[in-house]
């Protein structure tokens, strides 16, 4: 690229040569890996086993945080989607939609990114796309993922598979992500900063699976409408009820704050680096001693019951009971 081209330009899409020096001297440079090189209009992959496909698209704002950017997000939601499914993600496609004007030097901190997520996923970056819209058209940038990954030969990840009595377990506290993101919105200032969680879930899901197998029946990253709604899709469609201890349910001090003062309920809070995990009840120790050692705040936070069918009841340290009700509309909009 040019020194005097501090911003993107609609030539940077228009498919000429800008846009052959953006794609040859950032993209191409930063995420160089041998099957990118080929730089045909698809990739060439050599995949044996079932397969896992996932995509999804990212419009957070603002797309810088407290934690990470809309790069490592990128990534991280997709590895982490495939993750879910018992998969071991292998490749991403990476496709960018991005406003005129948006700067040069922010894009490539976001494909450096891009680099870094994935090469700790141990993913490849292998095919994409870039578009650019005219100003007032976009909001700086957009990122769409998609990513194939190998299901373990040891998984078999269904809602089916739940059973009355199974564990729910979560690999540590939740809200960080959308109080990262509400607090950078709202201008607010804590005592030490609250960061986004976002990392990719992938080595430690291929763990658990490898030793535990089919024990570990299901498994869901809780991401837009946090905890709470990940229960709730699950209870839902086993039509079983699940019971939760409130004080097993950890939620960072600062994080906690943050939430009281906006009035929102921590467990409505999307996450990028928590999943839930429904497990056997012999392996819950096992599974939790794995956790732990990656975040000491892993718990065992509830079960699965037949008492009260599609319900979420929430028991207090006091040992009263409350409904947790499905989310309704949008908590946080634009968080991912």
């Amino acid at each position: 690229m040019e020194k005097n081209s501090e911003v993107i330009h609609l030539h940077h899409g228009s498919g000429g040569e800008h846009m052959t020096k953006l794609l040859n001297e950032v993209i191409f440079k930063i995420l160089k890996n041998d099957v990118l090189e080929v730089r045909h209009d698809g990739a060439f992959l050599d995949i044996q086993g079932s397969l896992a496909f996932s995509t999804d698209s990212y419009v957070i704002s603002p797309i810088f945080f407290k934690g990470g950017n809309i790069g490592e997000l990128a990534v991280n939601g997709t590895v982490n989607d495939l993750a879910m499914c018992g998969a071991v993600p292998k490749y991403l496609s990476l496709a960018l939609i991005i406003e005129e004007g948006f700067g040069l030097e922010e894009f490539i901190q976001i494909i450096k990114s891009v680099k870094k997520a994935a090469d700790k996923a141990n993913v490849k970056i292998v095919t994409g796309d870039t578009k650019v819209v005219e100003r007032g058209k976009g909001d700086k940038i957009y990122i769409n993922t998609s990513g194939i990954g190998v299901i373990h030969e040891k998984a078999n990840i269904k809602a089916q598979n739940i059973k009355e009595s199974d564990v729910i377990i979560i690999n540590g506290a939740i809200a960080s992500h959308g109080m990262a993101i509400m607090s950078e919105r709202e201008g607010l200032e804590f005592d030490s900063d609250i960061l986004s969680d976002t990392t990719n879930l992938n080595h430690t899901v291929v763990d658990l699976i490898t030793q535990f197998g089919d024990k570990i029946h299901f498994l869901r990253d809780a991401t837009r409408g946090g905890l709470a709604s990940v229960l709730h899709e699950i209870s839902a469609e086993i039509n079983l009820g699940i019971s939760l201890l409130e004080e097993n349910i950890k939620v960072e001090n600062q994080v906690k704050s943050a939430c009281e003062l906006l009035g929102l309920d921590p467990l409505y809070v999307a996450n990028e680096g928590i999943f839930v995990c429904v497990a056997a009840p012999e392996i819950k120790d096992e599974v939790l001693g794995i956790l732990q050692k990656a975040n000491p705040k892993a718990s065992e936070i509830g079960f699965v019951t037949a008492e009260h069918p599609s319900k979420i009841i929430i028991e207090s340290a006091f040992g009263g009971k409350r409904v947790a009700n499905p989310l309704v509309g949008e908590q946080l909009p634009r968080i991912c």
